[in-house]
């Protein structure tokens, strides 16, 4: 379980006993179910998430201990790459080719390794570099802490009793019908978010009932007191996905409101225009962590998620090199390392053969 469930635990791991093995995880402290799992998704978390993220229980139980084995072993992959890609340049031909006009003076494995090495080898560093970075060694891209009374001023809550029950709702039938209302506040206004059973969303006013009307100048007010100090230099209605707002791994709202404010850390703020709520923030320091781990560690260029086949292919690729150069490392490290014992025979007969 990720460590983003915190707030939550301890959680109760409810085993169903159904044909597909779901396990409920629920958080004592709200009652929710924060994640439900099947047999097949635990299986295949097991090869993929888990050798991943050296996700071993043990290891996890120890956070600061499961940091620094990340950290280190990622240190010491990158020292590797580097200095793989620097042999496999100096032992490639490009222009004066071998005599049987190969670039590279191996064969087999070894000339199967030093192809998919230079090929992907930069990916591979980029890609090693990128999760070492991920992991924020000595806090080079910490986040400063969210400030509770900023939103608490922002959104109003508390400064008067959420009106219950809320006004008569929109009327609607079968699938049309509320399922589902979550209670907001937006600069002191009481507001209900109802989905229905298509997951359509409307957002009313909890004290009349009528459909929220949220203005331009309403969330540029009331986003003053997100930064105290700083003032909005520009509010834009964002309609489409740019390459800080965009929903490859996550749903992100469009449109929505992008401000910016002139603080030190040039801060953004994403607001959804139906509810008034905060949708999302970076700076400065966010933004560049966003090009030196999102972009080179996950390939999340526009160019490449807005056309998801692209994406896939470009991964599948990449894997396929990474595949070949691992798997051909491997093979060569171990036949180098059952030739050494044969070796070490025949030096010592020939010593003891001597003159």
């Amino acid at each position: 379980m990720p460590q983003g469930l915190n707030p939550l635990r301890p959680l109760h791991r409810i085993e169903l006993g159904d044909a597909a093995g779901t396990e409920l995880y629920v958080s004592s402290r709200n009652g929710e179910v924060v994640r439900d799992t099947n047999r097949s998704e635990r299986f295949w978390n097991w090869l993929g998430s888990v050798p991943h993220w050296i996700y071993f229980t043990p290891l996890r139980a120890d956070p600061p201990l499961w940091h620094e084995v990340v950290v280190w072993l990622s240190a010491a992959c990158i020292v590797s790459a580097v200095t793989g890609i620097v042999i496999g340049i100096l032992r490639v031909r490009l222009r004066r080719r071998f005599r049987n006009g190969a670039v590279t003076p191996y064969t087999g494995w070894m000339a199967w390794h030093h192809v998919a090495g230079l090929i992907g080898g930069f990916f591979v560093l980029t890609w090693i570099s990128s999760g070492w970075l991920s992991m924020n060694p000595h806090g080079w891209f910490q986040r400063g802490p969210g400030d509770a009374a900023a939103m608490a001023r922002y959104s109003g809550a508390g400064a008067s009793p959420f009106p219950w029950p809320p006004a008569s709702l929109p009327d609607g039938e079968g699938a049309a019908a509320p399922r589902e209302a979550v209670l907001l506040w937006f600069d002191g206004r009481p507001l209900l978010q109802l989905r229905d059973a298509r997951a359509r969303v409307r957002v009313v006013d909890a004290a009349t009932g009528a459909p929220a009307s949220i203005t331009r100048d309403d969330i540029v007010r009331a986003a003053s007191a997100l930064r105290p100090g700083a003032r909005v230099t520009e509010a834009v209605l964002q309609t489409r996905e740019d390459f800080h707002w965009y929903g490859h791994h996550r749903e992100r709202i469009v449109p929505v409101w992008r401000l910016q404010f002139d603080d030190a850390a040039r801060s953004r703020i994403y607001i959804d225009p139906a509810s008034g709520q905060v949708a999302g923030s970076n700076d400065s320091n966010s933004r560049l962590r966003r090009w030196l781990f999102n972009a080179a560690h996950s390939l999340d260029f526009p160019w490449l998620i807005q056309y998801r086949p692209a994406w896939d292919f470009v991964m599948w690729l990449l894997s396929i090199i990474g595949a070949v150069a691992s798997a051909s490392g491997v093979v060569i490290g171990w036949r180098r390392l059952r030739r050494k014992p044969r070796r070490a025979a025949a030096s010592k007969g020939l010593a003891q053969a001597g003159p």
